[in-house]
């Protein structure tokens, strides 16, 4: 598990490709809010939330699951409740290539998801905020 300053700053340099996971169309949610940062921040975001799958959010047409994008993805950005990333599990591991960062918001943390995830050879960040970590790191 990353837990260290340097790290964070690595895999927010190094990722492109984003993946939002239980995106969401509110401005007033931080599944919005976030996103829209890093987007206006060079990141390529791919909206994942079936409820507005079809919808197009931050230039891209929103997606039901992860196994559905095409588009090799860095950064899985997770905004769903720790109890509900069990049922993840299985649709991160089944993407073709594996992310290279599965990043769980803040509030946000499953020691044992993280585990099964960091054994697949996948890093993975608990309860930080990228956006936060973002401003700090590297400005506002």
């Amino acid at each position: 598990m990353i837990t260290k300053l340097e790290d964070v700053k690595r895999i927010l340099q190094e990722s492109k490709t984003v993946a939002v996971l239980g995106v969401h169309t509110n401005v007033s949610k931080a599944a919005y809010y976030v996103p829209r940062y890093l987007d206006s921040r060079s990141y390529e975001i791919f909206p994942v939330n079936p409820v507005f799958a079809g919808q197009e959010i931050f230039g891209k047409t929103a997606v039901s699951s992860l196994t559905e994008l095409t588009t090799p993805i860095d950064l899985v950005d997770v905004f769903r409740r720790s109890e509900a990333l069990p049922g993840h599990v299985a649709e991160i591991l089944a993407m073709k290539p594996l992310p290279k960062v599965v990043w769980f918001q803040l509030g946000i943390q499953n020691d044992e998801v993280a585990k099964q995830l960091s054994d697949a050879g996948i890093e993975v960040v608990q309860n930080r905020c990228t956006l936060a970590d973002h401003q700090h790191l590297f400005g506002g």
